[in-house]
């Protein structure tokens, strides 16, 4: 292990320490905060390892700077629509250091370090998803993450871990950010708001070339947007309240079998749990307990059967009026400068800050995918550019046609 390698370690390392650290100061729920700061402890115990490594090779340990422009994003994103929503966007962090991790030379350090990032994946899995650790994939889980699950479930409750006993329902109310689906609102806003500014980029730019009356192309950039934000809106809205009509009839069938059958259900949910992992009686005898409260039978056969969530089953008009704004705000930037009139000196304006949001649009779109910020960035410009050259283009064509 050379110089270079484990100073780039330590700089994921201490990125990462930034980044759970800003995590655990920013989340609300006590729970999920102290799993944070245990991934921040870990973070610091490999930090440790790779500055002693370091000074063990001879060389100066740097004091921790400024941390990627990635790893500030995420936390940005984090403040702005909470924890939840950059859930994706951190497990690929995660992933991408486990990888890094992965192709070094094999090493009892490495190794260890490797170890503790998939507990850190064990974490964000039940964080995300109660029944991660269920069956016979929580028999499968290390030491380490087992270990990571009494942090979690420790610190989630705390009157469990003083020994006091919580209701039933206060567990419920305690656990609401178990449900949080929301995980997807940061690739819908970036994703919806370049929609916008490349379909009205592509407008405007197509009406400018066929003409340099301002006030033409205003009133096209405003109609362009008013209409694309109507029809992403409506699609949006028919999208997900088909889904969530269908969602609501699986639920009606599921409810309508138990009523007819509860005894064949019962044997299907205890074969499901069997099929986890479960030995056969413990598995009936689960299934015989859940059964004795009907509105729990169903609620647990639509998660574990129907792979549902009844209480997520998406809001039709929030999603709408998600999508409608994400679009305008795509949708305005290149037809904000035609407020203030027309002429040589606001197509160029307009051409510019819209190339400066593609680029940014690209840099956001790095976060869902991992990429490199510059080439996510550019190759969102180079799109976007591309696509007003061809309908500036066909417009200069078009005018010049029709004037001739």
């Amino acid at each position: 292990m050379n110089i270079a390698q484990s100073l780039d370690n330590l700089k994921l390392e201490q990125d990462a320490i930034v980044l759970y650290d800003a995590l655990a100061t920013i989340e609300k729920d006590p729970g999920r905060a102290a799993a944070f700061r245990h991934i921040a402890e870990n973070e610091r115990r490999h930090a440790d390892i790779w500055a002693s490594r370091l000074r063990d090779l001879g060389a100066q340990v740097p004091p921790p700077g400024r941390p990627r422009a990635r790893v500030r994003l995420i936390i940005v994103a984090a403040r702005v629509l909470g924890t939840r929503a950059v859930s994706d966007l951190v497990q690929a962090l995660e992933g991408d250091e486990e990888a890094a991790y992965g192709a070094q030379e094999v090493h009892p350090d490495i190794e260890a370090i490797a170890a503790d990032e998939r507990e850190h994946a064990q974490i964000w899995k039940q964080l995300d998803d109660p029944s991660a650790g269920n069956g016979a994939g929580r028999r499968s889980m290390s030491a380490g993450s087992t270990q990571a699950s009494a942090v979690v479930a420790a610190a989630t409750h705390p009157r469990v871990a003083r020994g006091a006993p919580e209701s039933p329902e206060a567990i419920t109310r305690g656990e609401g950010w178990h449900r949080s689906a929301r995980s997807g609102t940061l690739r819908a806003v970036i994703f919806g708001v370049s929609d916008g500014l490349v379909s009205n980029l592509s407008l405007v730019m197509g009406i400018a070339g066929a003409s340099d009356d301002g006030r033409l192309i205003l009133l096209t950039g405003i109609a362009g947007l008013l209409a694309g934000a109507f029809s992403m809106a409506a699609g949006e809205y028919i999208s997900m309240q088909s889904q969530r009509e269908l969602f609501e009839r699986q639920i009606a069938l599921e409810r309508a079998e138990l009523e007819a059958m509860p005894e064949e259900e019962q044997q299907e949910l205890a074969a499901l749990y069997m099929a986890k992992g479960f030995p056969r009686p413990e598995a009936e005898r689960v299934a015989a307990r859940i059964f004795e409260d009907r509105e729990g039978a169903l609620d647990t056969l639509v998660r574990e059967e129907l792979g549902l969530d009844p209480d997520e089953l998406g809001s039709p008009w929030g999603a709408a009026l998600g999508s409608f704004l994400a679009f305008s705000v795509g949708a305005a930037i290149p037809v904000v400068p035609y407020l203030f009139g027309g002429g040589p000196a606001v197509f160029v304006t307009s051409l510019v800050i819209s190339l400066v949001a593609l680029f940014l649009v690209g840099a956001g779109v790095s976060l869902l995918t991992g990429r490199s910020m510059l080439f996510s960035g550019f190759r969102q410009l180079a799109i976007g550019a591309a696509a007003a050259a061809v309908t500036y283009t066909v417009g200069t064509l078009i005018g010049v046609g029709v004037a001739g």
